[in-house]
């Protein structure tokens, strides 16, 4: 099969590659530029696991074709991190409110959080619920995500406070 070329910017770096037509872009970060944050789970949307950020919105990378990000801006969860591997916000969070069991959620579900903060900083319980609906915890940790991202927010607003004095 003919093969496409695509570029995109990940995680702040520019990307050249050539893809099939058909590479879902699940596949094609995980296999191609070996960035296997992302998890591939239902293959279907359901589950959110796959979850990146894709210029300035929440996509399940397991339902996008790698030729549908030509030219975009993508983060995945290796990209949240500061460069000298001090973690995110969200992901200390999710560790000291251990808002992770099993693990398999945790990259979509801290993915989905940061752009559900990028949007609104100051979410309320039913918001930070209502905004994450759409990633599955298969293990129930809902209580403790919640919690996380509520201290996530807390967190970045503070610093915000901060640096602006």
């Amino acid at each position: 099969m003919a093969k496409t070329a695509i570029s995109l910017t990940v995680n702040g770096e520019k990307v050249e590659a050539l893809v099939e037509p058909r590479t879902l872009l699940i596949h094609f970060l995980r296999e191609q530029l070996s960035l296997t944050g992302a998890h591939i789970g239902c293959e279907t949307s359901h589950c959110g696991a796959c979850t990146v950020d894709m210029d300035g919105q929440s996509v399940k990378s397991c339902t996008v074709f790698a030729v549908q990000a030509d030219g975009a801006d993508l983060r995945t969860i290796e990209g949240l991190a500061a460069p000298d591997g001090t973690l995110h916000a969200l992901q200390n969070a999710f560790r000291e409110w251990h808002g992770l069991q099993c693990g398999f959620c945790t990259p979509g579900m801290i993915m989905r959080a940061w752009r559900l903060l990028q949007e609104n900083p100051h979410p309320s319980e039913a918001e930070i619920r209502f905004g994450i609906a759409g990633n599955l915890c298969r293990c129930t940790g809902y209580q403790n995500i919640v919690h996380a991202i509520s201290a996530a927010a807390a967190t970045i607003a503070g610093a915000s406070k901060e640096a602006a004095e």
